[in-house]
C-alpha cells in the first residue's frame, strides 16, 4: 500500500539542504498579504483617493506594528530551522547579502523619491542586523534567550526612565537603535529596539518545538498560494509596492482625488490646535465641523487644501473660523 502524501513528503528540502515547513511559508505569505493591504491603504491615502490616509491613523499604525512583529518573529523561527542543527556560513551569508542589498536599494530609491522621509532603517535593515545579532541565541540557554527578548522589548522605556542623554541617543548615527526620544521622519522605521525582541521571541518559540505542526502538507489553493509567496518573500516584498503604487497612481490620474480627501486631517488638526489653546473638547469638535462646512460653502476648501489662499480668501477663512468658534462655545 502506498504511503499517504503527507508521510511521503512532510516537507520540501531546499537546494542548500535546509528544511522548509509549509506552515511557516504560509504564515510568511499571510504576513505578506497583510503588508500588501497595508501598503495599498497607504498608497490610496497618499494619492488622495481616500478621505484620509487610514494607514497613518492609530488603528492603521497598530496594524503596521502587528505585521512587522509577525515578520520578525518568523525571522527568528527561520534562523532556528536553517541554522539550529549547526551553523552553515555560506547559506547564511548568501541570505544576509541578499537582504542587505535589498535594504540598500530601498534606501537609495526612497532617498531619490522621498528625500524628506527616505527609509534609512526599515524592516529589511532590521532583519539583516537582527539576523546577525541573534546567532548566539541559537545555542544560548533558552531562559537567557527569553530574558534577552524581554530586555529588548523594555529597552526604549528603560532608556527613557534612566534619564540617558537624549541628545546622544537622538544622534543621527544612533537612530537605528530606537532608544532616543525623536521619531524620525521616514516612511518605514523599524529600529533595533524593541523590534529585536520579536526575533529573539521567534528563536525561543522554534527552540520550544512549537513549529513541528508546520510540517503538515497544506490543502487548498489558498494555503498553497500563501506558501508559494512565503518561499519567495524577499522578491514579493521588493516588487509589490511599485506595482501597487503604479496601479493606484493610474487610478488617481483618471479619477482625481476623493471629494472628501483631507477632511479628516483638517478636522483633527483643528481640534488639536483648539484644545491646546485651552478650549473645551466638545466645542472644538463642533467648531471644526462648522468651519469645514463654511469653507466648502464659500468655495475656499480647495485653496486651503493646496495652501494657496490669497490675502482676501485668508481673511474670509479667519472670519469663518472665529464665527464658528463663537457659536460653538458653551453658554
Amino acid at each position: 500500500m502506498p504511503l499517504p502524501a503527507r508521510l511521503r513528503r512532510p516537507f520540501a528540502p531546499t537546494p542548500a539542504g535546509a528544511t522548509r515547513l509549509p506552515g511557516i511559508d504560509a504564515a510568511r505569505g499571510a504576513a505578506l498579504v497583510a503588508m500588501a493591504l497595508y501598503h495599498l491603504t497607504w498608497d490610496l491615502g497618499f494619492l488622495r483617493l481616500t478621505p484620509e490616509n487610514y494607514a497613518l491613523t492609530t488603528p492603521g499604525r497598530a496594524c503596521a506594528h502587528a505585521i512587522a512583529g509577525s515578520f520578525l518573529t518568523l525571522v527568528g523561527i527561520g534562523l532556528v530551522l536553517a541554522q539550529g542543527k549547526g551553523f552553515r556560513p555560506r547559506p547564511f551569508l548568501a541570505r544576509l547579502a541578499r537582504i542587505a542589498a535589498a535594504a540598500a536599494a530601498i534606501s537609495l530609491a526612497t532617498r531619490i523619491a522621498f528625500p524628506d522621509s527616505w527609509i534609512f532603517f526599515g524592516i529589511l535593515h532590521c532583519i539583516a542586523l537582527s539576523s546577525v545579532l541573534a546567532l548566539p541565541a541559537l545555542r544560548a540557554p533558552r531562559p537567557l534567550v527569553e530574558a534577552g527578548a524581554a530586555a529588548a522589548f523594555a529597552a526604549p522605556a528603560l532608556a527613557a526612565w534612566s534619564g540617558a542623554d537624549a541628545g546622544l541617543l537622538d544622534a543621527p548615527a544612533l537612530l537605528f537603535l530606537g532608544l532616543g526620544r525623536t521619531v524620525p521622519a521616514t516612511n518605514d522605521y523599524v529600529p533595533l529596539f524593541p523590534w529585536f525582541g520579536f526575533v529573539l521571541g521567534g528563536v525561543g518559540l522554534a527552540r520550544l518545538g512549537l513549529t513541528r505542526h508546520a510540517a503538515r502538507e497544506l490543502r487548498g489553493r489558498a494555503g498553497r498560494f500563501l506558501a508559494a509567496a512565503g518561499r519567495h518573500s524577499l522578491a514579493v516584498y521588493l516588487v509589490h509596492q511599485p506595482v501597487l503604487f503604479g496601479l493606484a497612481a493610474g487610478v488617481a490620474a483618471m479619477t482625481g482625488p476623493h471629494p472628501r480627501a483631507g477632511e479628516g486631517a483638517f478636522l483633527r488638526e483643528y481640534r488639536e490646535t483648539c484644545a491646546a489653546a485651552g478650549s473645551e473638547a466638545g466645542a472644538c469638535r463642533i467648531a471644526a465641523r462648522c468651519l469645514l462646512g463654511r469653507l466648502r460653502a464659500e468655495g475656499l476648501w480647495q485653496a486651503v487644501e493646496r495652501g494657496a489662499l490669497t490675502a482676501g480668501a485668508r481673511e474670509r477663512a479667519v472670519a469663518a473660523s472665529q464665527d464658528c468658534f463663537s457659536r460653538a462655545k458653551p453658554g
